[in-house]
């Protein structure tokens, strides 16, 4: 049986990190921070699409801004080629 996370892996998905500033409503004037992480994919994020959709809906705090980071985790092997060698006795 496979994995769901390696088969979304394999469909493009990657890692995704959300930094949502929101002000709560019982202190309006101070600025808060929730860091999110889910598996989505670039460069539509329908997760981040129906998480915040979600907020709007359920949570009574007011967003400020969201930064957002993607990284693919499954591409290519990455090397470089060495031109000598180092020996340590």
């Amino acid at each position: 049986m496979v994995d769901e996370g390696f088969r979304k892996q394999m469909a493009g998905y990657g890692l995704l990190t959300a930094e949502i500033h929101y002000y709560r409503p019982d202190h309006p004037s101070l600025l808060q921070q929730f860091v999110w992480q889910t598996m989505d994919l670039a460069p539509a994020f329908p997760e981040l699409a129906r998480f915040l959709d979600h907020w709007r809906r359920e949570i009574e705090a007011t967003l400020h801004s969201i930064r957002i980071a993607h990284n693919g985790l499954i591409r290519p092997a990455e090397w470089r080629a060495v031109d000598g060698v180092l020996t340590i006795h």
